[in-house]
């Protein structure tokens, strides 16, 4: 019987989902927790791993369409194979009704075969799974339980909801006495130890690469890019017939009229501009600049880079602005708020979002609760969600409920700038480029 592929739950408020990109297509091999689809949520894209092992013998729902969480996406199972009569999974939304038998009896679903640990955690409500529910299973973890040949049902989560993390699998695997390894095969890190390309750069949060602030240098930016569909060039068998000339003269030839070439905007650029014009028409925008000497900051930052490497984390200058927003926010509550028309909602917690460049687009994962983060908590959920952020392994919920906003227009070499507030917060934090200045410190010349 082919295994069904759902439209997961994202998160709890999550109740829908847009498929952005199918990475199979109909026959295709697939294996278990192997990436099938790229579901699209607000402006986070999250890889779907397959529920089971073979071939994707249709895809029900095509790119672009927005369906309820529960919905059928596809199915997968052996060449040929097809759904046996009545035991076809259900297409039904979760939470709409069933529809009723001709004897005015509500239908009740069929019982869904579930062929692997993992396929529990993408049937729909109502469907009784065989064996535990192990909720929604992240690329990162499928990977995981792929490579080892994991039964996740043996797994303990310790995540919200008893979801079960990458650091849950890991521990789990070092408790096991696993069979000795090929030699040159990948050994995992321990649990709680970031391999060398998990953990972000020595440069700031928000470069799609690396940054490393150098005093009195700043590298510049990724770009976006984006994949123009050009039309051809040669029109010549839409040009009008050239008029007849005498013989003694020569006709020079026409050029071929110029084509403008267009990009598409769609999926996170399309969401992202569509809340960007939004937030501008809304709010009115004041700027006001400051200059900081960073002298302190990077003395510190030197003198404790090692200490924090040691706990597994990169100190970044982004952990020092994240930091001092936090605490220009706990001064001044009133910026921590949101305008309701004819109040003012004072926010008891700082949920401080940081905008991270992306290839495509930009993206603001929040730290929630960052008025209770200490600068290495900071430092640690700055360097999980910068890596996640470009992973495009964040969920739903990391990038709603921020309260002030960070970002960084410096990466370019840009001084000042005026950063769009991200409705429906007040205010938003850019930091410019740093660079060494000559200043006057006590009736003295200086260079800081």
């Amino acid at each position: 019987m082919p295994t069904a592929v759902i439209m997961p739950q994202l998160g709890e408020s999550v109740v829908e989902g847009t498929v952005g990109k199918w990475l199979k297509q109909t026959g295709d091999q697939v294996s278990e927790f192997e990436p099938l689809l790229e579901v699209n949520t607000d402006k986070v894209d999250t890889e779907i791993p397959a529920p089971a092992a073979g071939v994707l013998l249709q895809v029900l729902v095509p790119a672009g369409t927005t369906v309820k969480a529960g919905t059928l996406l596809a199915l997968i199972g052996q060449p040929g194979e097809a759904p046996a009569a009545g035991d076809e999974p259900s297409t039904r939304p979760v939470g709409e009704p069933l529809p009723a038998r001709p004897n005015g009896q509500p239908q009740r679903p069929a019982p869904a075969r579930v062929d692997s640990p993992f396929a529990a955690a993408f049937l729909p409500s109502g469907v009784p799974p065989t064996k535990r529910d192990l909720g929604f299973i992240s690329p990162v973890v499928a990977q995981l339980a792929r490579e080892h040949d994991l039964d996740l049902q043996q797994v303990t989560g310790t995540g919200q909801g008893g979801r079960i993390t990458k650091r849950d699998v890991l521990a789990f695997l070092e408790t096991q006495t696993l069979p000795p390894r090929p030699e040159g095969a990948e050994v995992l890190p321990a649990a709680g130890k970031l391999q060398p390309w998990e953990k972000p750069g020595d440069g700031d949060l928000f470069r799609p690469d690396e940054l490393q602030f150098g005093a009195g240098e700043a590298e510049g930016g990724a770009g976006a890019q984006a994949s123009a569909e050009t039309q051809p060039a040669d029109l010549a068998h839409t040009q009008p017939p050239l008029p007849a000339a005498p013989q003694t003269h020569l006709v020079a030839p026409q050029p071929a009229a110029a084509i403008d070439d267009s990009i598409p905007v769609a999926g996170m650029r399309q969401r992202i501009a569509e809340h960007m014009l939004r937030s501008a028409l809304i709010a009115p925008h004041v700027t006001t600049v400051f200059e900081a000497d960073l002298s302190a900051v990077l003395a510190h930052q030197a003198a404790h880079a090692a200490e924090f490497a040691r706990d597994g984390v990169t100190l970044t200058l982004t952990a020092y602005f994240a930091a001092a927003a936090v605490a220009a926010l706990q001064a001044v509550p009133l910026v921590n708020s949101q305008w309701a028309d004819d109040r003012i909602l004072l926010k008891r917690d700082i949920n401080l979002g940081l905008a991270v460049a992306l290839d495509e687009g930009l993206i603001v994962p929040v730290i929630h609760h960052a008025g209770e983060k200490s600068l290495l908590g900071l430092a640690r959920d700055i360097n999980d969600l910068a890596r996640r952020a470009r992973a495009k392994a964040l969920q739903p919920d990391e990038v709603q409920g921020g309260t002030f906003t960070l970002t960084n227009h410096g990466v370019s070499g840009s001084l000042f700038a005026t950063p769009i507030i991200n409705q429906p917060q007040s205010a938003i934090l850019g930091v410019g480029v740093m660079q060494k200045r000559v200043i006057v410190i006590h009736d003295a010349i200086a260079i800081r």
